[in-house]
């Protein structure tokens, strides 16, 4: 699998991030294990995880960050591996109310530092925003944490353009270390007209993209093949209305049909030019995928040297 640097970091990751949500809840420690060992011979070297993974379930909280910790102390590979988690995740009880405090930053840090079973995190999120906190203040705390070793580079999830924009600007102003990357839901699926049901959540759309493309700045998108949409439309399995609320819109039965189109003439699988379209992006594009199987894990993969070009980018979404 190729590989590629996140712009202003020295962090070379594989072109395909692997999610980690699920491993050691959905899929047990067995099997987690397996498929990361899997993900790592095959060239990636990216994860992603988060501290409130999957603290909806009855078990083990911080499951994910914790499994990932078992593993790497397992296999010795700790100096080998890039590791993205998040933090600052609001209560599951009350989403409304964000928890981006000095001091609750500071307890998600030293807490996911434990769960992983290292002194420091290669690449930390803040998981939602606090648009009533100013963006300068937030990048103080986790510079805070960078000078103290415990982070390598931050990014932000779920933020809007406007809120990076102001971080990104204090942290230029103040000699500061700024967001090296940011996560978003994005992938070649067009969002329905009703948007996201969950509101605390940030879509890619015209002006975040258009953000990107002007600063560089890394996008690492979720949901990135928003959740094998156009491989279960192809089979049959959706039609307009069994689609989620996030992707009820004629405009995905069009894209799928450019999808087979251009799937005829190349000899490429969905997975493969859905995840190509967002790795053949004018600005570092690194798609997160999560897979609950090894079979997903190969089909996945495959997409990771794949390379569209611009004619074939515009053909899918004109």
């Amino acid at each position: 699998m190729r590989t590629t640097t996140i712009p202003g970091t020295n962090l070379n990751v594989s072109v395909i991030c692997l999610g980690t949500g699920g491993m050691g809840s959905g899929i047990d420690r067995a099997a987690s294990f397996e498929m990361l060992d899997a993900f790592v011979e095959q060239g990636g070297n990216f994860l992603d995880s988060a501290k409130v993974y999957a603290d909806w379930l009855p078990i083990e909280r911080s499951s994910s960050e914790k499994t990932l910790g078992r593993w790497m102390k397992a296999r010795g590979n700790r100096d080998r591996i890039i590791v993205g988690t998040k933090g600052a995740h609001p209560d599951l009880s009350s989403m409304h109310i964000p928890r981006m405090s000095d001091e609750e930053i500071a307890s998600d840090v030293n807490a996911s530092l434990d769960h992983l079973q290292t002194d420091t995190i290669d690449l930390y999120w803040l998981h939602r925003d606090d648009p009533r906190r100013p963006a300068g203040e937030i990048i103080e705390a986790l510079n805070a944490h960078i000078k103290a070793g415990k982070l390598r580079a931050i990014g932000c999830s779920n933020w809007r353009a406007e809120r990076i924009e102001a971080a990104q600007s204090h942290a230029a102003a103040h000699g500061l270390q700024g967001f090296a990357g940011d996560q978003m839901l994005w992938s070649l699926a067009a969002v329905g007209p009703n948007g996201l049901a969950d509101k605390t959540l940030v879509a890619m759309d015209a002006g975040l993209q258009a953000y990107h493309a002007r600063t560089g700045l890394a996008a690492i998108p979720y949901s990135s093949q928003a959740n094998g949409l156009f491989n279960k439309m192809a089979v049959g399995r959706l039609e307009q209305a069994q689609l989620p609320e996030t992707y009820r819109t004629p405009e995905n039965d069009k894209r799928l049909a450019r999808i087979q189109s251009l799937a005829a003439e190349t000899g490429l699988t969905i997975t493969q030019i859905a995840l190509a379209y967002l790795t053949s992006q004018p600005f570092v594009t690194i798609p997160i995928v999560g897979c609950r199987n090894m079979a997903q894990l190969a089909d996945s993969l495959s997409g990771g040297d794949v390379t569209l070009t611009s004619d074939q980018m515009r053909f899918l979404t004109q």
